[in-house]
């Protein structure tokens, strides 16, 4: 495995975690050169900060027309780059963006993709992959054995992530963009934005978690008031996603987002394995339910055994009033 390409996602301030993670990764794999791919508007000042995150080599196509996500346009342009450069492996976030052109762009190469993968190494020539199954209940190993360029997603916040180290440097290489010919069809622009004020939950610092002990979706309101207070963004478990009392993009755990906080508060929720897979790495772990065995407890740093509906709104005017006096 001599090549192994990472395609960088970037966020308002730098990388985002999940490019970082998969840089990690890449950089364990013995005797590859990693390079990481920056396609965006104004993305090349972030090429020092990739090779600091340890990659050897960064390819960056800056351009006006890459300033908001567009799967034609992305897609194209890599796959321009892929034919020419022709790495080893490819690497993507398990993002939305990073599983639909890992997708998009597997398929157009007739190469294998192994998905959502916990773990990725190479054995020799072969790509080896560790991927949940049956909604995260067994693990199973993938090899990739066939054509290049082989294509993994990694789900984010899952691998240790190595220091940066400052001294690194790496030389740039631009890329053309590609535009995709007309098809007859008029492509749309499908951009994903948070709601206002809400703090994105794969990179916040501070997480409230609400379950099914909220009783109802009409009581979420006191997860999003507290998560507010502090600063935070709001998740919740599996259970209260799967009866629609709120999005799937807040769910945390196997199936869902994982999360490491600095502080993750648990609230109303049980701690089924599926949840905890996705919040045993926080730094502190606050959990707040009424039943003294729940399993959240266990991994709990601090908990507090308790009517959660009394219990919350008393935490979140307690926060407030110290932010107020700050």
């Amino acid at each position: 495995m001599n090549n192994i390409w990472v395609l960088g996602e970037t966020k308002a301030d730098g990388l985002a975690s999940a490019t970082c993670d998969c840089l990690s990764e890449a950089r364990r794999i013995s005797g590859a050169t990693v390079t990481c791919v920056l396609l965006g508007s104004g993305v090349k000042g972030l090429a020092p900060k990739a090779a600091h995150h340890h990659a050897d080599k960064v390819l960056v196509c800056d351009h006006e027309n890459l300033s908001k996500y567009n799967l034609e346009i992305y897609a194209e342009t890599l796959a321009r780059a892929l034919e020419t450069h022709k790495p080893d492996l490819v690497m993507f976030a398990a993002t939305t963006h990073g599983k639909e052109l890992a997708g998009r762009l597997a398929a157009r190469f007739g190469v294998g993709l192994a998905s959502d993968c916990l773990s990725i190494a190479a054995e020799g020539d072969q790509v080896v992959a560790v991927r949940p199954m049956y909604a995260g209940k067994v693990r199973t190993t993938v090899r990739l054995t066939g054509p290049t360029p082989r294509m993994a997603t990694l789900r984010p916040n899952i691998v240790k992530v190595l220091d940066p180290d400052s001294s690194r440097t790496a030389p740039v290489v631009d890329l053309e963009l590609s535009m995709p010919a007309r098809v007859g069809t008029e492509l749309v622009l499908v951009e994903s934005k948070s709601a206002a004020g809400e703090v994105d939950l794969s990179e916040a610092s501070i997480v409230v978690s609400g379950g099914h002990g909220l009783k109802g979706p009409e009581n979420f309101h006191m997860i999003r008031e507290l998560a507010r207070a502090l600063g935070g963004a709001v998740g919740a478990s599996r259970m209260v996603v799967d009866k629609g009392w709120i999005e799937h993009r807040y769910q945390v755990g196997q199936t869902g987002k994982v999360v490491t906080p600095d502080l993750y508060i648990a609230v109303g929720i049980s701690g089924a394995i599926q949840h905890l897979v996705g919040m045993q790495n926080a730094g502190c772990i606050v959990a707040i339910n009424n039943n003294p065995e729940a399993p959240i407890f266990k991994v709990a740093d601090y908990g507090v055994v308790g009517d959660l509906f009394e219990a919350v709104p008393k935490l979140t005017e307690a926060v407030k009033k110290v932010r107020v006096g700050a």
